[in-house]
């Protein structure tokens, strides 16, 4: 039960770091809630800061998540899925910040490098393809954490996709915003 308790712990407020308002307010001396989306992700700090700042921002969500996956693993292997979810979560719903986090897939990212690197790589190679095809940041975040799903399905079965398919369900609601504005076609679309 301590363990647990732990795990939870250091998941979560892991998870809940938001570098993208952190690096914004050092670098360009404002909070990233007030510009562009409004969201604390990768994606509106690049928008709103740059290409530099924007690719901070993925890699410094990405590697909280990675961080927390990994103490895991090497610690207490049993309880990855537990200590995935929370960092995951804490991104989504950090508590220094209301419960109003960013959308999640940088940080999923980061906890699929800890889970399977073929996997991220299968996530980034998908991403980058679907962005540079549609310029649609949340379309190429939707669509490859299907297909990173999908993959693990043919390979592991259903059971052993259960993860992954919350992940997914968890990306869609966060983007579920996005999702009205690629059905209107009202979705910004972003020039990388």
């Amino acid at each position: 039960m301590q363990e647990i308790f732990f795990i939870s712990i250091y998941s979560y407020l892991l998870g809940s770091i938001p570098f993208g308002l952190i690096l914004s307010k050092i670098f360009l001396k404002k909070d990233i809630r007030q510009s562009g989306s409004g969201n604390i992700g990768a994606t509106n700090v690049l928008r709103s800061g740059g290409k530099v700042l924007g690719f901070l921002t993925l890699i410094m969500d990405g590697l909280k998540s990675y961080l927390a996956v990994m103490i895991t693993i090497r610690f207490f292997s049993d309880y990855f899925f537990l200590s995935a979810i929370l960092v995951f979560l804490g991104h989504l719903f950090p508590i220094w910040l209301k419960f109003k986090g960013g959308k999640g897939v940088a940080t999923y990212l980061g906890i699929l490098f800890g889970l399977n690197f073929f996997y991220a790589v299968i996530f980034i190679l998908s991403w980058l393809t679907i962005i540079f095809i549609t310029k649609f940041v949340s379309l190429g975040s939707l669509v490859s954490s299907l297909i990173v799903l999908s993959i693990n399905v043919y390979f592991e079965g259903l059971n052993d996709s259960i993860m992954l398919f919350l992940f997914l369900v968890l990306i869609i609601y966060s983007h579920r915003a996005n999702i009205g504005r690629l059905k209107s076609g009202t979705e910004s679309k972003i020039n990388l």
